[in-house]
């Protein structure tokens, strides 16, 4: 994608750019359908919030934020409109809709400061964010997007009524994949529902079709699944110890991919660490602080924080991009927290490491053996653009001997999962994802690689649906193959068809 340019007019608050059209102004065929806030209606967005007079919207009366953690002013203020985020944006890209722009949200945001009040179509804008950060790493001004937009979110949830439809549905998501235990049900009835190949009959007989558009989605999602070996609360390292490190074993990572909990286990042992897996973890809360539920996010950082210090490590491995990303943000989640919290966090998210930052940190000492293969290596927003780790990846996976390594096109784009977002707006999220594919497949790669199970599944997905199905695994099941000597065609064979895979088109 070619860099974009400094954008030096102003753009409206309210609106695309374009005059909006008179109230009895006739709307030509065919054109958009015009929200008298947000501007034109992408043809792309979620249906679920396009609309207006929405049953069941209710709106805050007055100013929509209150004086509970507002968004900073003086961090919106430094939005000086260059345009330069605009080029990395996926909603951006997908509509060319001002508002469903970082710079346009800031506006949005900027307005709510000022006391004006918002209406379906500034919700609708906010909430079609992905949070993927790519325009904190494209701006040149140093615009803390994610504070503001999780302090947005952290207001819009607590104040705004959506329809009912859309409650359900959240409280759905947010009851059942913060929770591994209630995952653990979930997956053996999903391996069940796997193993009698019923998902085959109920699409045959276009059951599926008939489901609401986020049932479809989770149904597609859902990997291949195999057996859960339960990881031993202590592995030693393999000759001397370098290092002790605590794993964060992740809700939707340990119950849905526990084969890259696996790999990762053995190759820090591989590489002298002692390998502790905290029994008292559960959920970090990142999927409930970027929705914008901050009471239950701080319930879940208060848990975990109590649940590392109880092990003695000197450092807190991740290979979850997104639950990484939430821990090294720990400090600022509980900073108005009473008693010691705040610097217990900030303690906890100095020693998050992603597992791939650790391993160039320390260096390898294992010998890898080689793997004579291509892959695509594509990026997880939370781990390129939220933890600044880009290099490191790449590194381990070019000093694999006879590895190619590749890099798709628009590697700052993100591929649509974004934490529940292909679940909650699952539109948008398809045209991402095929993007994305279309990019990956673009490389002739035989394999693609990342370091997110949401990347995983919907990149996975999206190449299905074109019918192109093609090797998926993570960054440390490489490493593992190679280490442990694999071949090439049985990691590529794992890949494709082994747990954690896409079940099929």
């Amino acid at each position: 994608m070619p860099a974009a340019t400094p954008d030096p007019d102003p753009v409206p608050v309210h609106g695309s750019g374009d005059p909006a059209p008179a109230p009895d102004a006739p709307v030509p065929p065919g054109s958009p359908a015009v929200t008298p806030y947000g501007g034109p209606v992408a043809p792309g967005a979620d249906r679920a919030t396009v609309g207006l007079g929405m049953p069941g919207f209710g709106m805050p009366d007055g100013p929509v934020f209150d004086g509970q953690r507002p968004p900073d002013a003086a961090l919106a203020g430094d939005c000086v409109h260059c345009g330069f985020c605009l080029p990395t944006c996926p909603t951006y890209v997908l509509w060319g809709e001002e508002m469903d722009s970082p710079r346009g949200r800031i506006d949005l945001i900027k307005a709510g400061l000022q006391g004006e009040t918002f209406d379906e179509g500034s919700v609708r804008h906010l909430d079609q964010c992905l949070g993927c950060m790519a325009c904190v790493t494209a701006c040149p001004s140093g615009v803390q997007y994610d504070k503001l937009i999780g302090a947005t979110r952290a207001q819009l949830e607590r104040r705004v009524t959506r329809p009912r439809a859309a409650r359900l549905q959240r409280a759905a998501v947010h009851g059942l994949f913060p929770y591994p235990r209630r995952l653990k049900v979930v997956r053996a009835l999903l391996r069940a529902y796997q193993a009698g190949r019923l998902g085959r009959l109920l699409a045959r007989a276009g059951v599926l079709r008939r489901l609401p558009a986020s049932l479809q989605a989770m149904e597609a999602l859902a990997p291949k699944l195999g057996p859960a070996p339960r990881l031993p609360a202590r592995t030693p390292a393999a000759g001397a110890r370098r290092r002790t490190v605590a794993l964060l074993t992740g809700c939707v990572q340990g119950a849905f991919f526990p084969d890259v909990n696996a790999a990762t286990v053995r190759v820090l042992a591989a590489e002298g660490c002692d390998v502790v897996v905290p029994r008292g973890q559960g959920c970090c809360g990142a999927l409930s602080a970027h929705a914008g539920r901050e009471g239950e996010a701080l319930d879940f950082a208060r848990r975990m924080i109590e649940a590392f210090e109880a092990v003695q490590a000197d450092a807190i491995v991740v290979n979850a991009a997104g639950c990484g990303s939430h821990l090294k943000e720990y400090s600022h989640l509980l900073r108005d927290e009473p008693g010691d919290w705040g610097e217990r966090a900030a303690a906890l998210a100095a020693r998050v490491r992603d597992v791939t930052e650790l391993l160039d940190e320390i260096g390898p000492v294992a010998p890898r053996h080689p793997l004579p293969i291509t892959v695509a290596y594509q990026d997880a927003c939370h781990l390129a653009h939220a933890q600044g780790v880009r290099a490191q990846p790449r590194g381990l996976l070019a000093a694999i001997p006879g590895l190619t390594l590749r890099q798709p096109a628009e590697p700052e784009l993100c591929c649509g999962s974004a934490g529940t977002y292909n679940l909650l707006h699952p539109e948008p999220a398809a045209e991402l994802g095929a993007r994305k594919a279309r990019a990956v497949l673009a490389t002739g790669a035989q394999a693609m690689v990342t370091a997110n199970p949401g990347c995983w599944m919907q990149v996975g997905t999206a190449l299905a649906r074109m019918g192109r199905r093609m090797p998926v695994a993570h960054t440390v099941q490489v490493l593992d193959a190679s280490i442990r000597g694999v071949p090439a065609e049985q990691l590529l064979a794992d890949a494709l068809d082994g747990p954690g895979t896409t079940v099929g088109a």
